[in-house]
């Protein structure tokens, strides 16, 4: 969380400094911000690194920061490039080649990353069934969700659920 006042910047949380140094930073130069994260991405076993840092580098480009907002609004109906693009203000091409650059994946692979995301919230916090939990995020059943978890993070829902 960043607060901003008339004088002063701060921050609270969890490894916060890291936040206010990229918020600062990106105040005066996002291209350099989006550098700086890259580099602090080292972290090689699987974690949360992998959703915290792209957020700052999607903050970085006004075009994949309005492609995200469009995501997490649409978790739950699915992707649609012609429609992410429209609401990001581009062209399809300008869109994947946007998202390419900052964050490494293409439009429809950041918005599985943020379905991904969201699910493991909502396991870690609630005690919805799996299934509700799919559905919430745009999956048609647990299974699905089941798998893609063990796939991208190499956990499984009791795992997740357990704060692991």
């Amino acid at each position: 969380m960043i607060v901003n006042s008339t004088r002063f910047t701060t921050a609270g949380a969890a490894l916060a400094h890291v936040d206010l140094a990229l918020h600062i930073i990106r105040g005066r130069s996002p291209a350099l911000a989006a550098l700086v994260a890259r580099y602090l991405l080292v972290e090689a076993r699987s974690s949360q690194a992998e959703f915290v840092i792209p957020d700052h580098l999607a903050h970085a480009d006004p075009i994949v920061e309005r492609f995200e907002s469009w995501a997490r609004r649409r978790l739950a109906q699915g992707f649609s490039l012609a429609e992410a693009a429209s609401a990001a203000g581009t062209s399809e091409r300008t869109l994947a080649r946007r998202l390419q650059s900052v964050l490494g994946k293409t439009p429809l692979s950041y918005f599985q990353d943020l379905r991904v995301e969201h699910a493991v919230h909502l396991l870690r916090t609630g005690n919805a069934s799996v299934d509700q939990v799919a559905a919430q995020v745009g999956y048609s059943d647990g299974a699905t969700l089941r798998a893609l978890l063990r796939r991208k993070l190499g956990r499984g829902v009791r795992e997740l659920r357990r704060g692991g």
